[in-house]
């Protein structure tokens, strides 16, 4: 069964821009580059709550046993490099993990 690891992450206004580059351009491509077996994707996404900016992530899967090669034994812990924390407010410690039951394409 396929599952999403959803993770959370909150910056300021201020850093938001640079810490949506420093995921683009360094944190995913690092992720893509290790090849993990079961690893399907990752989608970021961003909202304005006024003082701050949110950001999630979600990666796709193919089984949880998956996440665990991408994450080790304490799979639920979030992956924040150091670069990363620099530029959050807070985040996520740990990361929820959610089967797909259904999924419906439209056309």
């Amino acid at each position: 069964m396929t599952v999403v690891r959803m993770w959370h992450g909150w910056t300021t206004p201020e850093n938001a821009d640079a810490y949506q580059t420093l995921l683009c351009t360094q944190i995913i491509p690092v992720i893509e580059a290790r090849s993990i077996p079961g690893y399907r994707s990752i989608a970021l996404l961003r909202v304005d709550r006024g003082e701050e900016v949110e950001f999630i992530t979600l990666m796709t899967f193919d089984s949880l046993a998956d996440v665990v090669g991408f994450q080790g034994q304490d799979y639920r812990f979030a992956y924040v490099p150091d670069a990363a924390r620099r530029l959050l407010k807070r985040w996520d410690v740990v990361s929820d993990h959610y089967d797909i039951v259904e999924k419906r394409a439209y056309r």
